[in-house]
């Protein structure tokens, strides 16, 4: 008679949480909340960094067992024996610099992030200061440093205007390849998106996160990008509720496309305790009650007749239709 019985649903079996095992210490680092792998790479070189008393070594493996210093200061890496995997999404608005620490004392894109007590938030690459749109942060620096790396092949869409004449040319150029003082670039996708004569919208699509890349690839073509919008990264699209300065967190199903895009196994989002669920709660609600950030200084307005000071843009990114 058992094999009458209905079978369950299958489940999704998540990757243990749990870190047992040496590492690469940059891995080990990362995931503790102590400094992104870049980070580490570089205090090693410098020679900043210590294993049991010993200068660390490339590629030198630890655990969370280890003595671990930073100019002579123990670190605290026992967040570092567990994998944490949250992410969120957070529309920036102008004006912001995607650092933890500016020393121009201008505001950075974790002045609003939540506070976490046992790990930090890492950014999911950058977007210059006056970019706006999607930026993905995580707990995770496994998760960060796979959907950064160029062999990965990520995905970033961004609405794009361009002040200057744009012809069939110009595309084909910078889809199939231009030079840049950094090597070859180009565009996976472009597609129009309105506007008219020489003031347009792209939607374009690279596969890499060089610094500033869709503004040099255009003007490499003598026209200036007047708006640039970060909307899409991977998987993950800026939703339309989303305002701008406003963040929230990425349910299961969003985290695991993610995960899934850089070939990681599933990891449960942990509980929160009654007092976090307490503070995003009441964050939620001061976010709710503020309006969008504004940016200090003029803006450009580019129209036909080129820039100028002390006007607000009324050009909003249009919508795209269809899949992306």
């Amino acid at each position: 008679m058992a094999a009458n019985r209905p079978r369950k649903p299958e489940q999704r079996q998540p990757d243990e949480t749990t870190v047992s095992g040496p590492e690469r210490i940059q891995k080990l680092l990362a995931r503790a909340g102590v400094g992104s792998r870049r980070e580490v790479e570089s205090w090693i070189e410098a020679g900043r960094l210590s294993i049991n008393g010993n200068p660390v070594e490339p590629g030198q493996k630890v655990t969370v067992d280890d003595r671990i210093e930073l100019d002579g200061k123990r670190l605290d890496i026992a967040a570092g024996a567990e994998v944490v995997r949250r992410v969120l999404i957070y529309n920036k608005p102008e004006g912001e610099v995607t650092t933890r620490r500016d020393p121009e004392g201008r505001p950075t894109v974790f002045d609003s992030l939540p506070r976490l007590r046992d790990h930090r938030w890492i950014a999911i690459g950058r977007l210059d200061i006056n970019t706006t749109g999607l930026v993905l942060f995580t707990t995770d620096g496994e998760l960060a440093n796979r959907l950064m790396h160029p062999s990965r092949q990520i995905d970033r869409e961004y609405a794009v205007r361009v002040f200057g004449e744009v012809d069939e040319a110009m595309i084909k150029r910078l889809s199939e390849g231009v030079q840049l003082d950094d090597g070859m670039a180009k565009f996976s996708d472009i597609s129009e998106a309105g506007g008219k004569g020489i003031n347009q919208w792209f939607h374009v699509t690279l596969l890499e996160g060089r610094n500033r890349e869709v503004r040099r690839l255009w003007e490499s073509q003598g026209v200036r990008v007047s708006r640039l919008k970060r909307v899409r990264y991977g998987p993950i699209f800026l939703p339309s509720r989303l305002t701008v300065g406003k963040w929230e967190e990425l349910d299961q199903k969003a985290v695991d496309s993610l995960s899934k895009a850089v070939d990681l196994k599933p990891v449960d989002i942990p509980a929160k305790t009654p007092s976090e669920q307490k503070t995003l709660d009441r964050k939620r609600r001061k976010q709710a009650g503020a309006g969008p950030r504004k940016s200090g200084g003029a803006r450009w307005q580019v129209d036909s007749t080129g820039p100028s000071t002390g006007r607000k843009s009324s050009g909003k990114p249009p919508a795209k239709s269809g899949k992306r």
